[in-house]
């Protein structure tokens, strides 16, 4: 791998073209010049980014954040991807804060960079929705909290990076450092977020390559090694790979079935405990309401969400926990946009809202992400905590 002034990059000659991969850190002026200096000084005939379209539009036209129907996000079951993508963004911001630099600003330098000589730009990422779908769909729910409480602890952390450890990302070792930090958790997420993206962006890079005879491709420095490694592969059809990667993969059937198991087991609870005495059986009930809807409440509370939005998860929850197919944070996300509908501030705020905490409970399009999470994780914990009870008091 070459280096000037010690930007790291690759000449790759791939069906006739000459690819330059030029890697980069997110947040680091050195790499924003340097990528702007080789477009300038280059005689390309397309700049490639490591961008999809919605990431694109969030780079170039930030203030269509704007547009975003919170309604439909809760609908559609996308708080928790949104909320992961705004976590990382927050932690990426929290270091251009510091150091004075616009996160991505080296790929928004190559598309205007592009733009001024009248270069046609591509993109070449995944989109970053079927790249979460594809993650959250092969880890388990466990695994998806962990990963959450991971990247939500370094949001909150004090400890800034040095400037010299951001430059030292686009060698590469900081960067697969952290990412096998978090394969330990869900060895997944390595395969999902970067493997995957590697041989997507190399197989893009394949067909253009049939179009093209210079292109400069600008990437993160952690997919360098394995874009090389996949660009150097013989491929013969390159098209059906990347539809193959954009499928959501299949989950198994079995753990599709354990709440119903769950759900079976506690209605059985509820008929055997009334069988036995009305007592019994209005006992178990009122621990099934107390415990799952106060976890939830509880949820909701810590999120900082509307007192109706409190009462909502206490009677909500209970009902919702026994139909697999709502969950209470749909039910509490709802209302609370309702009650407190996002202003156009609030979407402008949003990105430097999510560096704190602080932030995430006092932005209302955030909140409302914590509300429907943090009402989802108690009414889940509610259920197993209430079944346990209830099993305990018909078995002791």
């Amino acid at each position: 791998m070459n280096q000037l002034k010690k930007e790291p990059f690759e000449d790759i000659n791939v069906n006739g073209a000459r690819i330059r991969l030029v890697g980069t850190a997110h947040v680091s002026q050195a790499s924003t010049d340097f990528v702007i200096e080789q477009i300038e000084k280059g005689s390309y005939d397309c700049v490639a980014v490591e961008l999809c379209a919605s990431r694109c539009q969030q780079l170039i036209e930030p203030e269509a954040v704007e547009n975003m129907d919170l309604f439909e996000i809760i609908k559609k079951k996308k708080v928790l991807a949104l909320a992961v993508m705004l976590a990382m963004s927050a932690f990426q911001q929290r270091i251009a804060q510091k150091f004075r630099i616009e996160p991505g600003s080296e790929l928004k330098a190559a598309i205007q960079s592009a733009a001024e000589k009248n270069i046609p730009f591509e993109l070449i990422d995944r989109d970053v929705g079927v790249t979460f779908g594809r993650f959250f769909g092969t880890v388990s729910w466990w695994e998806r909290l962990q990963i959450f409480g991971e990247i939500c602890a370094g949001i909150v952390s004090r400890d800034d990076p040095s400037k010299e450890e951001i430059e030292s990302l686009k060698s590469g070792d900081l960067l697969e450092q952290v990412i096998s930090g978090l394969s330990k958790t869900a060895p997944q997420i390595h395969n999902v977020l970067i493997s995957e993206r590697d041989r997507y962006m190399a197989l893009k890079l394949s067909m253009l390559a049939y179009q093209r005879k210079e292109i400069i491709a600008v990437v993160g420095a952690g997919h360098l090694s394995g874009m090389i490694e996949a660009l150097k592969e013989p491929v013969e059809d390159p098209d059906r790979l990347i539809r193959e990667l954009e499928k959501k993969p299949e989950s198994k059937k079995w753990p599709r079935l354990i709440p119903f198991f769950v759900l079976a087991l506690i209605f059985g609870g509820f008929f055997l405990g009334f069988q036995r005495s009305p007592a019994l059986g209005m006992a178990i009930l009122g621990e099934w309401v107390l415990i799952n809807g106060g976890l939830s409440a509880l949820g909701v509370i810590i999120a900082s969400g509307h007192p109706l939005t409190v009462l909502t998860a206490f009677f909500a929850a209970p009902i919702t926990s026994l139909n697999p197919t709502i969950g209470a944070g749909m039910v509490t996300g709802l209302v609370e946009a309702w009650i407190r509908k996002p202003t156009v501030a609030d979407f402008a705020q949003l990105k430097q809202d999510s560096v704190t905490f602080s932030g995430w409970r006092g932005n209302r399009v955030s909140r409302t992400f914590l509300v429907f999470i943090l009402s989802s994780f108690g009414s889940a914990v509610g259920t197993y905590v209430a079944g346990f009870r209830i099993f305990g008091k018909l078995f002791s």
